[in-house]
């Protein structure tokens, strides 16, 4: 391999593309060898660097600066003022950035600490940064599988993916038959969230990784990665490394020479929101509609073809090999005692900076929003966010100084959901947001039972009369009283979380609805 004095690494995805990162990149190389420098930097294609509508984000490394919104008339002044003099282009930069995303603050990251360094398409460059390093240890001191649960147990991890189960609980739960299945869940259609795109992009044998020692911990020899069809530059890295791993011997027959032997398969997704629930996901591997399953039995029980299956998401995943390696009180060093570790949010809306960052829990929403996100934009006065995308909670401001983890938002009714946190200034209508919501769920709706089916039109149908001036003052509360059947007698969480945007603003804002129904 050969040494380089300094990288420059560009974030591909598919903004970056139709911003025009492929020109960029043909510009800065064509411009490194013009000056001499072809030799001496080294330019890497890396996952998204989780700033979001900045067009083209280059990284310098290690400097630690970042370039947004660059151009290909912008290649010529960067080459010679940054890399030949030393001299940033503040111009160009984002200010106080110091992370691969963007943000005023250095983040703890242990999810995305490779995202944005390494090349993903690399195994080379992947095992350079420790990748494969847990299931080499629990092969290479003979790990037993109820060990590897019980480390997991001990590090307190959570499901990163909204409901926030304890993983190793989980495992442990999962019947041990002749045949267990490992399902990552990467159906990532809540809107406002792509935190799951940036690991698949960023580092896919982290995730790959993951799935192997969850595979090994509950006795499973198969995988399925379950992509989003949205998502084709995540499904094509993911393809890629599987291959690589393949190739290596690190996936298929005999792991690393030993009895342990796992293999991994991709799914598509055909964009139901639905899916994202594992049952419904379920459904769709086997080749049938993604319709909810009645629960019990639960997936751990009689899953995948009738076998007992563990589902969990990326995000959950691509933190079990650290632990594996760092022990489990290294990743209670991190969050809370009863929320250890760090989570992933994509902060978009009012901000100065949206994108996506990694932070402790138990962080303070005023932290992400001020600290990580820089601040509302143009200097408004902050009205509201909505937590956890669609299925979330709409908060205020006396809700700044709550802990983003799991047991604080519960003390707000609300849920950390999928991470996402769409922040608003003072001129937003919450009444125009939660139409939209409502929306979204009528159109997302899968139809299988009534509760949902006729409840998300009714909801839609009392919204738009609302909007249009002809609501009366009961319909703030039959809205409720809907959501709340929805909630007891909806068959998915899709229909059942419908109660949560609703009652959270009408609680917070319910001047704004008293206000067109009187």
């Amino acid at each position: 391999m050969r040494l380089a004095r300094g990288h420059v690494l560009i974030g591909i995805n598919d903004e970056a593309i139709l911003a025009g990162a492929r020109d960029v990149e043909a510009a800065l190389r064509g411009a490194l060898a013009d000056s001499g420098l072809a030799e001496e930097i080294e330019i890497i294609e890396t996952g998204d660097l989780g700033a979001t509508g900045q067009g083209v984000v280059l990284s310098m490394y290690p400097d630690g600066v970042i370039y947004a919104g660059v151009g290909v008339a912008d290649v010529a002044e960067i080459v010679s003022e940054h890399l030949l003099k030393g001299r940033p282009v503040e111009r160009l930069r984002v200010q106080g950035a110091t992370a691969p995303s963007g943000a005023t603050r250095k983040q703890p990251r242990i999810v995305l600490e490779n995202c944005g360094i390494i090349d993903p398409h690399s195994l080379e460059q992947a095992i350079g940064v420790g990748a494969y390093s847990g299931i080499a240890k629990i092969i290479e001191e003979a790990i037993s599988p109820p060990d590897v649960v019980g480390i997991v147990k001990a590090s307190g991890l959570r499901g990163r993916g909204g409901a926030g189960f304890p993983t190793g609980l989980k495992w442990s739960f999962t019947a041990k038959d002749e045949q267990v299945y490992i399902i990552c869940n990467a159906d990532e259609g809540e809107p406002g969230t792509f935190k799951d795109r940036l690991i698949l992009e960023g580092d896919p044998h982290r995730l790959i990784e993951g799935m192997m020692i969850a595979g090994y911990a509950v006795n499973a020899s198969k995988g399925y990665v379950y992509v989003r069809g949205e998502y084709a530059l995540s499904i094509e890295r993911m393809q890629t490394a599987i291959d690589a791993a393949r190739e290596a011997g690190l996936l298929g027959d005999n792991i690393l020479e030993s009895d342990f032997s796992f293999d991994i398969e991709i799914k598509k997704g055909a964009g139901a929101y639905v899916c994202g629930e594992e049952t419904s996901l379920i459904e769709s591997i086997e080749g049938k509609r993604g319709y909810p399953r009645l629960k019990p039995p639960y997936p751990g029980a009689v899953g995948l073809w009738n076998k007992p299956t563990v589902v969990n998401n990326v995000e959950t995943l691509a933190n079990v090999p650290p632990i594996l390696v760092n022990g489990p009180e290294w990743f209670r060093s991190y969050g809370t005692e009863k929320c250890p570790g760090t989570k992933v949010f994509t902060i978009l809306g009012h901000v100065e900076k949206p994108g996506l960052v990694e932070a402790e829990m138990g962080t303070s929403l005023q932290t992400i929003i001020d600290i990580y996100g820089g601040g509302v934009k143009d200097g408004k006065a902050f009205k509201g966010a909505l937590i956890g995308g669609a299925a979330g909670a709409f908060v205020c401001p006396e809700c700044l100084d709550k802990p983003m983890d799991f047991e604080g938002l519960q003390e707000l009714s609300a849920v950390l959901g999928s991470g996402a946190i769409l922040v608003f200034n003072e001129d937003a209508s919450i009444v125009e947001m939660l139409d939209g919501i409502l929306a979204f769920f009528k159109h997302e709706s899968c139809g299988q039972c009534a509760p949902c089916r006729g409840g998300t039109l009714a909801l839609k149908t009392i919204m738009e009369r609302i909007r249009g001036g002809q609501g009366k003052a009961q319909d703030l509360d039959k809205m409720v009283e809907v959501a709340a059947a929805m909630q007891a007698t909806s068959l998915c969480p899709l229909g059942q979380s419908v109660i949560l945007p609703i009652t959270s603003a009408l609680q917070n804002f319910r001047a704004e609805f008293e206000a067109l129904v009187n």
